[in-house]
C-alpha cells in the first residue's frame, strides 16, 4: 500500500512528523488498520462518527441514490435535498424556516455570516465571537475562532469582536461560582454590543455547549446570551457543527433550553450525515428567511446540496429517530460523567470534569487541583499526554487529546462492553503514566 506521508498533506501537524497507520475498514465504534489491529473510537474521530462507522442504512441510502441520480446544481430541484431541508426544518422546530446547504462546517459558518448581515441590513456589521472557539480554518473562521490554531488572522478585517469564554473552571471575570460566571459574561457580551452600537452589530456567533477548546458553559449562559441578543436586535447564529445531532443529548445543544435558547440561525456539518459524506448547512428562523425572501442571494457552491450527501443525511435523520440514539446519548453520557467523577476521586492529576448531557466529556488534567495550576501551558502538552494517545492505540482504545485536555466524544452506537473497556483503559493509563 502507498504510503500516504510522500504524497498527502495533513492538517493540522508539521508534514515531516506526520506518521499514523493506514486505516482499511470500520463498523459501529471500531476501525482497524492494514495490520489487522482494531480500536475503539472514543472521540467519534473529529467528533464527526455520531452514527459510528459504516453504518449499514446511510451506505445502502448512498447506494441507492448513486442509482438513480448522482448530481444536480442548485438551480434544479433535487428530491433529497428538499426533504432533509424539511426534516431538518421540524426537528429544529423552524417552521417556515429555510435551509442552505454547504460542504461542510467552515462553509456553513461563513455563510451565515453573510446571511445575517444581509437580513440585517447591516453589510458591515460587526460578528462578536469569542476566545477558546472554534469556527473553521478558511481565512473567514479563522478570523471568527478563538482557537491557538488559528491565531494571527486580521480580525478587523473581517469585523469581528472578540469576548472572553464562559469558562467556568477559570473564569476571566473572576468568579465564584458557574452561576456568576455565565451572568458576567454574557454582561460583558452586553457592554460590548453597546461600545460597538447596536446598529453596528450584526451577529454574534457561538458554539451553545461542546467544542474541542475545552468550554463547556454553564447551564445559564445559552438563555442569557440569547435575550441579551434580543434586546439589542442582534442575531444569534448557534455553531452547532460538532454539538448537534444527539452529541449533547438533544438534536441540537441550544434546545436543552427549549425556546429560551432558541437562535436565529444555526450551522451544521459533521453529524448531520455521521460523516458518511461531506455536508454541512445553515438553518434559517423564518424571521430571518423571510428578511433574505425577495433579495437576491448572491452566493453559491457547485456542490450545494450534492443529492447524494443529502441522501445521506435523511438516512441519518431517520436513523437517529428509529435507533433513538437521542436519548442514548443521554443515558450513556450520565454514566461516563458518574464514571468520570469516580476517576477524579482516584486521580490528584483530574482537576476539573465538564460534562454536556450526552456524550460528550472535557477531562482537564492539573499540575496542583487546589491552585489549579495548568499540567502544561495552554495549548502546550504535558509530554505523558503523548504516551497517551500512544498506549490507548496500543491496547485497542483510540483517545482525543488538546492541550490537557481528554475529549471523550464516542459515537451514540457504541455498544456497552466497549464503552466499559475503553473508560477502563483510561483509568489504567491515568494510573500507569508519570504526570509530575
Amino acid at each position: 500500500m502507498i504510503a500516504e506521508s510522500s504524497s498527502v498533506m495533513h492538517s493540522w501537524c508539521i508534514q515531516a512528523d506526520w506518521n499514523a497507520p493506514t486505516i482499511v475498514g470500520g463498523e459501529g465504534a471500531r476501525f482497524w488498520d492494514e495490520s489487522g489491529h482494531t480500536y475503539i473510537d472514543m472521540s467519534s474521530l473529529a467528533e464527526c462518527m455520531n452514527l459510528g462507522h459504516q453504518h449499514p442504512r446511510l451506505i445502502r441510502a448512498i447506494q441507492e441514490q448513486a442509482q438513480s441520480l448522482c448530481f444536480v446544481n442548485s438551480s434544479w430541484g433535487a428530491a433529497p435535498r428538499a426533504a432533509l431541508a424539511e426534516q431538518l426544518l421540524a426537528v429544529a422546530g423552524f417552521a417556515g424556516g429555510r435551509v442552505f446547504f454547504t460542504l461542510g462546517g467552515a462553509d456553513a459558518n461563513e455563510h451565515a455570516v453573510k446571511f445575517a448581515r444581509q437580513a440585517s441590513a447591516r453589510p458591515l456589521g460587526k460578528i462578536i465571537a469569542r476566545d477558546r472557539s472554534y469556527h473553521g480554518a478558511s481565512y473567514a473562521t479563522m478570523a471568527l475562532s478563538g482557537d491557538s490554531r488559528t491565531r494571527n488572522q486580521n480580525e478587523e478585517a473581517f469585523g469581528v469582536l472578540r469576548v472572553p469564554p464562559p469558562y467556568a473552571y477559570r473564569c476571566p471575570f473572576g468568579s465564584a461560582s458557574d452561576a456568576e460566571c455565565a451572568e458576567r459574561n454574557v454582561a460583558h457580551i452586553g457592554s460590548v454590543i453597546e461600545q460597538a452600537g447596536a446598529r453596528n452589530v450584526a451577529a454574534v456567533l457561538m458554539e451553545p455547549n461542546a467544542g474541542t477548546n475545552g468550554i463547556i458553559a454553564p447551564d445559564g449562559f445559552w438563555p442569557a446570551l440569547r435575550e441579551q441578543c434580543h434586546q439589542h436586535d442582534v442575531y444569534l447564529i448557534a455553531d452547532e457543527v460538532m454539538s448537534g445531532f444527539g452529541r449533547c443529548g438533544e438534536w441540537f445543544a441550544w434546545q436543552e433550553h427549549g425556546d429560551a435558547g432558541r437562535p436565529d440561525l444555526m450551522t451544521l456539518a459533521k453529524g448531520l450525515t455521521g460523516a458518511h459524506i461531506p455536508l454541512g448547512a445553515v438553518v434559517l428562523a423564518k424571521h430571518v428567511a423571510d428578511k433574505l425572501e425577495h433579495q437576491m442571494l448572491n452566493t453559491g457552491l457547485t456542490y450545494c446540496g450534492h443529492p447524494l450527501a443529502c441522501a445521506a443525511g435523511v438516512a441519518a435523520i431517520a436513523t437517529y429517530r428509529d435507533e433513538n440514539l437521542i436519548e442514548r446519548s443521554r443515558q450513556l453520557g450520565a454514566r461516563m460523567l458518574q464514571r468520570l467523577r469516580v476517576m477524579q476521586e482516584h486521580h490528584a492529576v483530574i482537576g476539573d470534569v465538564r460534562a454536556a448531557k450526552g456524550l460528550f466529556a472535557i477531562v482537564e488534567l492539573v499540575k496542583d487541583r487546589n491552585t489549579r495550576e495548568p499540567l502544561a501551558p495552554w495549548p502546550t502538552a504535558h509530554p505523558s499526554m503523548a504516551r497517551f494517545v500512544t498506549m490507548g492505540r496500543e491496547r485497542g482504545v483510540s483517545f482525543a487529546v488538546r492541550g490537557n485536555l481528554i475529549i471523550l466524544a464516542p459515537p451514540l452506537v457504541i455498544g456497552e462492553n466497549e464503552f466499559e473497556r475503553a473508560l477502563d483503559t483510561m483509568n489504567a493509563l491515568l494510573r500507569e503514566l508519570d504526570w509530575t
